[in-house]
């Protein structure tokens, strides 16, 4: 079941059962990579469950396989650091669908052959659903806590509302309870990009010698845009041109910001799978915990017993502010412990990824009390 694209070093592990999906299919010989750092105690009783967002992996502390680069949360994980591994014991999965070692579309299925769009379509309840399956398997059957920014903060929140009990503490970063209509249509814009590409074939593309790479690469582009803000874009490029002292009256880079964004597509189609973009991002445009109590987010969370932080960051225009607010009053609706903040920084929604100290901060304090 090893990716047909990309291969990964991670620990991983076959699930001994088919996986439930929500679309009424299931799946069997599910393989999922994951990384692990601490230990965990006698007690099983330390374990923190970290979910990655869109387009992330498990190599959270741990250099990227492909890129060399440090772990995506490196800052954060560590021995001393807000995610302590001397106390913890910390495990990030790659999510179902993905393409860094666990079973997704670009996996080989059981003719030999890769998925491609026999796939089955999942959602964000799914990817918890193996993250718990991988947990019942290596004897954690609580955590101490759950984390996640994006759509690792879904993940979270889904976990919370569909394991009740499982996690005490549960620390969901720059997400939502429903994925907002304006990036709905942000996705459905990437994933029009890669299936009009020539090279996705009906996502046949694996065994041809061709992948929809310029397709993918517009997707990033478009996603890269919402994932910043007008101060960091303004600050960091301006209306400046790049490499060249007057405009060209051409279509090529002109502008610094255009190359940035042509570097930011391309660098990406050598890391990730395009048919995992459509799957992930269809996942995210489905997930709404209201949806089978009729727009009623307060009682969602009744019954949950975890105790809940939530953040914002007041730069951050694809889950705005407004959306953790409203968690945060649901859950207080709910009778659900809450604490919330809007941190401020001026990296709009990768903030969480990048240098805010408070966030640090935030972080340490939710799991040392």
């Amino acid at each position: 079941m090893a990716s047909a694209l990309f291969t990964s070093a991670s620990p991983w592990l076959e699930l001994p059962d088919p996986l439930p999906l929500d679309g009424g299919q299931s799946l069997a010989n599910l393989r999922i990579a994951y990384e692990t750092y601490g230990t965990l105690n006698a007690a099983r009783d330390n374990a923190i469950l970290v979910c990655h967002a869109t387009t992330g992996d498990q190599h959270l502390a741990s250099p990227h396989p492909i890129t060399g680069k440090p772990g995506w949360w490196d800052k954060m994980v560590g021995p001393g650091k807000p995610i302590d591994t001397d106390r913890f014991y910390v495990l990030c999965p790659n999510v179902l669908g993905s393409c860094m070692g666990t079973t997704g579309p670009g996996s080989l299925a059981s003719d030999g052959k890769p998925y491609g769009l026999r796939f089955p379509v999942i959602t964000i309840r799914d990817m918890v659903r193996a993250h718990v399956a991988l947990l019942a398997q290596l004897g954690v059957e609580s955590l101490y806590a759950v984390i996640g920014g994006s759509m690792g903060g879904m993940q979270a929140l889904s976990l919370a509302v569909n394991w009740p009990g499982m996690a005490q503490r549960v620390l969901a970063i720059a997400c939502t309870a429903a994925m907002p209509v304006q990036n709905i249509a942000f996705q459905e814009v990437g994933r029009q990009a890669i299936m009009a590409d020539p090279d996705w074939q009906g996502g046949n593309y694996y065994d041809s010698g061709r992948a929809p790479d310029a397709g993918l690469a517009v997707a990033r582009m478009a996603a890269h845009i919402t994932y910043l803000s007008e101060e960091t874009l303004s600050e960091k490029f301006g209306r400046r041109l790049q490499d060249r002292s007057a405009k060209s009256f051409g279509f090529g880079a002109d502008f610094q910001v255009e190359s940035y964004l042509r570097y930011q597509g391309s660098s990406f189609t050598g890391r990730f799978d395009a048919n995992s973009y459509l799957y992930i991002t269809r996942a995210m445009s489905y997930f709404d915990l209201t949806e089978a109590h009729e727009g009623r987010l307060a009682d969602v969370f009744r019954g949950v017993t975890s105790r809940f932080c939530l953040v914002s960051f007041d730069t951050d225009w694809l889950y705005p502010t407004s959306e953790s607010r409203r968690i945060a009053h649901a859950l207080n609706a709910a009778g659900a412990p809450v604490s919330f903040m809007e941190l401020a920084a001026p990296f709009g929604h990768d903030s969480f990824l990048l240098d805010v100290p408070a966030l640090d901060r935030v972080i340490a304090g939710f799991l040392s009390r």
